[in-house]
């Protein structure tokens, strides 16, 4: 059943997180966004809910394990239950390696790195304790398959992501728990349009199939097809949504 599911999103306040959350809420889901930022965060919930959804914005730093345990338990103490979690709040710096400031590397490994460890233990416990066999969505990307100057620590966390996607689905699946990933390519978020005066994004177009950027919703759609029981032999797996950017060019 798909019906009546509560899923968990992270980085909920803008570009693929928002269009996730309302992905799911118009199938019918209950949505818990999650973000740092207040303000956005809560403009997605106002948004679905105006749309005649349910959602409830709980402010989270993902970098955080007992931040991640109290989104799980307030979306529990909420709606009752936990099907989904969508791992996806990440940040991104652009810095040449030997330039690279040790703060902002240690800001990019604990969001996009930590954030989505704390994620799966979370929500893995949670699902577990009630017998939920749920589904743990993590964002990676192109990039944790491909190399480009002047973001080594992203690549560093993306290609984290798929390797604990891979350990936790290995061991998750004894509870009916998949653990999957989405490896979006160029896609058009605030992230990538922070590039743009770097001439990155004209780059990043010029390798994709129809020479464009992927918007955010496309991204929403993949995340919330893996989801659905119909997609269950997809566990484990890495599920590429970049227009064929890392095939290609």
């Amino acid at each position: 059943m798909t019906e009546n599911r509560v899923a968990v999103i992270t980085g909920g306040a803008s570009g693929i997180g928002k269009e996730t959350a309302l992905k799911f809420a118009r199938k019918g889901d209950r949505v818990v966004v999650a973000d740092f930022n207040e303000q956005a965060g809560q403009a997605t919930v106002d948004l679905i809910r105006e749309q005649g959804g349910q959602a409830i914005f709980v402010k989270t730093d993902v970098s955080k394990l007992e931040d991640m345990e109290s989104l799980v338990d307030t979306a529990v103490e909420t709606f009752g239950r936990i099907d989904v979690l969508f791992n996806n709040a990440g940040i991104g710096r652009v810095t040449p390696v030997l330039d690279q400031n040790v703060k902002d590397y240690h800001d990019v490994i604990n969001v996009n790195q930590h954030g989505v460890a704390y994620g799966i233990i979370a929500a893995g416990r949670k699902m577990r304790e009630l017998g939920i066999k749920g589904v743990i969505i993590n964002t990676a990307s192109v990039f944790g398959f491909l190399a480009s100057p002047g973001t080594f620590a992203y690549h560093a966390t993306k290609g984290a992501v798929i390797m604990m996607t891979k350990s936790a689905a290995l061991e998750l699946a004894e509870y009916g728990i998949r653990v999957v990933a989405v490896a979006p390519g160029a896609v058009d978020t605030p992230i990538i349009q922070g590039y743009k005066d770097r001439g990155m994004v004209d780059s990043m177009k010029a390798k994709v199939i129809g020479n464009k950027l992927t918007r955010p919703e496309q991204v929403a759609d993949a995340v919330y097809l893996m989801s659905l029981e119909e997609a269950s032999a997809i566990n484990g797996s890495v599920v590429m949504a970049d227009e064929g950017y890392a095939s290609f060019k």
